[in-house]
């Protein structure tokens, strides 16, 4: 069973948000990495680039497929893990530790349509 993490907000297409104060680190899951293998590069938007729930922001690529990242909420790319650029694998080590892009939200009650860990964990036994 893949990692899932209490506190944390899920998408269906297995992007993962964690709020802090303002802000939401996006990244994919644990289980994302594992169904996408090797991850061998990360698309990210620029800082400052507008983001918007439930669509692209960018892409993963592996050694299988790739893969559009979508969104779970709206805002301003306030930072970019810029550590994807040079070591895409990081994804593959830990998912949750490396997160993708930090958005500065513009409206939080987005969150409300999001899964919990629970709700997650369920989703992806189907």
């Amino acid at each position: 069973m893949a990692k899932v993490i209490e506190g944390l907000y899920y998408t269906e297409s297995h992007e993962y948000v964690k709020v802090e104060g303002e802000y939401g680190y996006v990244g994919i899951t644990d289980y994302a990495q594992h169904a996408l293998g090797n991850v061998v590069y990360v698309d990210m938007p620029d800082v400052d680039d507008e983001v918007t729930a439930g669509e692209e922001f960018g892409a993963v690529e592996s050694v299988k497929a790739a893969s559009d990242l979508m969104s779970p909420v709206s805002g301003t790319v306030a930072e970019v893990n810029e550590a994807l650029e040079d070591h895409p694998e990081l994804v593959n080590q830990d998912a949750f530790a490396n997160w993708i892009i930090k958005v500065k939200l513009s409206d939080p009650s987005e969150l409300d349509g999001l899964m919990d860990a629970k709700a997650y964990e369920a989703f992806c036994e189907k």
